[in-house]
């Protein structure tokens, strides 16, 4: 096997991490109660989603240099909610104890 360099590997890390227990746990069970636990799990571990446009990241860091205490963490945090939550409402509520 030949060991992948570069910025993709971010996301094969995180796959590869779990463990052969919450693999097959997943596998073996129905989906619901099992599926949500592991993904809780995984969140609580490492919360940080990535993403890329050029013209949100744009727009952010054009406020952050233009407001006092602007963060764009806060504010992407706020508008990916308010999006995730309407998008897909039973989902949301799935994970209603993470805050």
């Amino acid at each position: 096997m030949t060991q992948k360099k570069g910025l993709g590997m971010g996301l094969d890390a995180l796959i590869q991490s779990r463990t052969r227990k919450e693999v097959k746990e997943t596998a073996d069970s129905a989906p619901g109660d099992v599926q949500v636990e592991a993904v809780i799990r995984e969140v609580k571990r490492n919360p940080r989603i990535t993403l890329w446009s050029a013209r949100s990241a744009a727009v952010l860091r054009y406020l952050k240099k233009t407001q006092p205490e602007f963060s764009i963490s806060r504010e992407a945090s706020d508008l990916i909610e308010r999006a995730v939550k309407e998008k897909y409402p039973e989902i949301w509520e799935m994970f209603s104890e993470l805050q």
